[in-house]
């Protein structure tokens, strides 16, 4: 049985499941779906067409779902889409997909996202990461699995960020970190791998393989894709191959400077 306060607002149509909590002055807007065990607090807002998982806690203040902030939003139907068992702090702002890309937002399982947490229009998390407070995530942002953001950290638009990298605290991200990396700074760049978070989740063999790769592939400079290419076709490693595969695909350049202390954007 759900519990609604009686001063929350569920406009009909709405369809909350078993045991769902809403506190008061929250309002739920009539094309919301919330699953199983969800705890939506006070002063919550969510409206459009968005779609919440089981197990989710939602704290107050929170606005999920709200139009896109973007000027080439006329109406059309959009989504967001949010898996089970994340964590939404107060004062989140969570914006749903844009007909130019893709017309969805989506937010795996397991996440926390602490205060003040911004995601865009069409961005797309994985699953188990960590955004601290007031990281702030441009349109079409994607996100892979085991991923941490540090507070007060933009990340500009169709940046993407591999799995198990992190993105030190108070820096300006605008160009693709590749899996297992840590980047940090204004303007982000590669300051080698993410070796705390790696060790929580991987073989000491693996590890070993992604640090010998790393060295050739941003410390000996040589041409980056003619690196990761060699890597990616001779390395038996699925976890360099994962490495190498991102770089070769990445739109956005992968920040990182040489010995000679020159920066390089692909």
């Amino acid at each position: 049985m759900s519990r609604i306060h009686p001063t929350a607002v569920i406009e009909d149509g709405a369809i909350l499941g078993a045991n769902v909590s809403v506190g008061p002055f929250a309002y739920i807007g009539a094309n919301v779906r919330i699953g199983d065990n969800t705890t939506v607090a006070s002063h919550v807002v969510i409206e459009g067409h968005t779609s919440i998982g089981k197990n989710n806690r939602i704290f107050p203040h929170a606005a999920i779902g709200t139009i896109p902030q973007d000027l080439k939003y006329n109406g059309e139907h959009t989504e967001l889409i949010i898996g089970d068992n994340n964590t939404i702090r107060e004062f989140t702002l969570f914006n749903p997909g844009t007909k130019g890309g893709g017309s969805v937002t989506r937010i795996g399982n397991t996440n926390l996202f602490m205060g003040y947490v911004h995601l865009g229009h069409d961005v797309i998390i994985g699953d188990h990461c960590i955004l601290a407070n007031g990281a702030t995530l441009a349109g079409h942002v994607e996100l892979g699995n085991h991923v941490v953001i540090g507070g007060l950290t933009p990340v500009h638009q169709f940046v993407h960020i591999g799995d198990y990298a992190m993105i030190g605290g108070a820096s300006a991200l605008a160009q693709d970190i590749p899996p297992f990396c840590l980047a940090e700074g204004n303007r982000a760049s590669l300051r080698g791998l993410n070796l705390t978070g790696l060790r929580r989740h991987m073989e000491r063999d693996d590890i070993n393989a992604l640090k010998i790769a790393y060295r050739e592939l941003f410390e000996k400079g040589n041409p980056l894709q003619e690196v990761a290419q060699s890597l990616f076709e001779s390395n038996p490693s699925d976890k360099v191959k994962q490495l190498c595969g991102f770089i070769m695909t990445s739109t956005r350049g992968i920040p990182f400077t040489r010995k000679e202390n020159v920066t390089e954007s692909l």
